[in-house]
């Protein structure tokens, strides 16, 4: 056991390491200069105008687009909000969130081109579903002849799929729960299993459905928590985006219990935790964003591309100011035990914005992967994979809450960074079609 664990400690250094970084970034920034920063120049107020739209669904498809962009969210927001932050913080110093907002800023023209993509290249399986994403992309997309690529992204996708969105999430609430509350974690387990049984059973519009109301409510909740610590000490937040800023390019020195960081720690922990926070290159989201009810692949894209300006730009940036206007950043705490110390000892009850916020943060993201990791499922072995798999993943979940998960933890890590790398690939290639459909549309407009 430890030496299969070496071996993906290994790995996930690797697959983590500058290669992917770069080439995330670099296909971001790649992107966003090929479409003349249309990702920045659109997002308010148009891209939300089009979300707004999208409450009501037409078109092909499964879901609404608002309640694709929720099914994404939904596994998106969640850990990497409040412990990833925390994490990078920890490690990079504040310096690590301004590499966090760059990676953003780049990975919304990802993200774009990702749902353009998914809902151009989609395909109608064998149940009259409509299902895409990166698998289905680079098979219609590049041609037979890339197939093997499609195959590698589908299996990796079905097995991080149990690591991250199942087991992780169900253990980090069973903990949290445990620790706070002494609720016995097989109880807990049980009780997440049912709920998101009786969701998952459903399919994409029970998904949808139940993430287009649990997202929205969780976020607003979670932002005016963050709020409310922040306008009561408005006076040191200048002070604290300074700090993010110089950090970010000077390093941070060591200051009580924070060992202090280098420059290039915090754009190593900013943009790692950016991408685990907002998967923007992953090509998860992709897959929610292929069930939407829409016949424009760009109007899908935009309302895709908030996702990751919702999730780090706004969520991620109220938790940052939060760890860094409490002091809490040189307590010595990491992850969410840091970021339960910075809104204890902020507001009465603070603690427990964390906790609730993890809680249902998981949940979600339990549904969301559950989503993604059949839908990858489905393309290796078809349709009849889809009730054991689901099946499968809900036992999963009860199991996860009370299990060791370090290796899958690790194991997860990796099959993510391997996701990465054939989606990055398929959007470099494919990338003069996202420029075509981007500019045909914007010339009608």
């Amino acid at each position: 056991m430890e030496s299969l664990t070496s071996l993906l400690n290994t790995l996930s250094s690797f697959i983590w390491g500058p290669f992917t970084v770069v080439l995330i970034l670099g296909v971001g920034a790649y992107l966003t200069v090929g479409l003349k920063f249309i990702p920045w120049r659109k997002t308010i107020p148009y891209a939300f105008s089009l979300l707004f739209q999208g409450r009501k669904s037409s078109g092909k498809g499964e879901i609404s687009p608002f309640q694709a962009l929720m099914t994404a969210m939904s596994a998106t927001i969640g850990t990497g909000n409040i412990a990833g932050v925390a994490t990078a913080i920890f490690i990079g110093g504040p310096g690590a969130i301004f590499w966090m907002w760059i990676t953003a800023l780049v990975g919304m023209a990802t993200k774009y081109g990702e749902a353009v993509l998914a809902v151009k290249y989609r395909e109608t399986d064998a149940l009259g579903k409509h299902v895409g994403g990166p698998m289905y992309y680079i098979k219609n997309g590049l041609g037979s002849h890339w197939g093997w690529l499609a195959f590698l992204f589908a299996l990796f996708g079905t097995i991080a799929a149990f690591g991250i969105g199942n087991m992780v999430q169900s253990n980090s609430v069973a903990d949290a729960l445990h620790s706070n509350f002494s609720v016995d974690k097989k109880i807990t387990g049980a009780v997440i299993a049912v709920l998101a049984g009786l969701v998952i059973l459903g399919g994409i519009q029970r998904i949808g459905a139940v993430a287009g109301q649990l997202v929205p409510f969780m976020a607003i909740a979670y932002i005016f928590g963050s709020l409310a610590v922040i306008l009561s000490n408005i006076n040191e937040v200048p002070a604290a985006l300074s700090l993010i800023v110089d950090s970010a390019f000077n390093g941070s020195a060591a200051a009580g219990g924070f060992a202090g960081a280098s420059i290039m720690i915090a754009i190593q922990m900013g943009v790692a935790r950016g991408i685990f926070s907002n998967e923007a290159g992953l090509g998860s989201a992709p897959i929610a964003h292929a069930a939407a009810q829409t016949d424009s692949p760009v109007r899908q894209g935009m309302i895709g591309m908030l996702g990751t300006f919702i999730d780090t730009i706004i969520v991620c940036t109220m938790t940052a100011l939060v760890i860094i206007i409490s002091g809490a950043w040189t307590s010595g705490e990491t992850g969410a035990s840091l970021s339960t110390l910075a809104y204890g000892n902020s507001i009465p009850f603070g603690e427990y914005i964390i906790t609730f916020g993890l809680v249902i943060f998981a949940f979600t993201t339990i549904l969301g992967w559950s989503y993604y990791g059949e839908r990858c499922a489905e393309y290796i072995f078809g349709e009849k994979i889809i009730l054991p798999y689901r099946i499968l993943w809900i036992i999963a979940v009860f199991f996860g809450a009370y299990q060791k998960v370090n290796l899958i933890w690790i194991l997860a890590d990796v099959m993510n960074g391997f996701m990465a790398v054939p989606n990055l690939i398929a959007l470099a290639l494919l990338s003069p079609v996202i420029f075509k459909v981007t500019k045909d549309y914007f010339s009608k407009e």
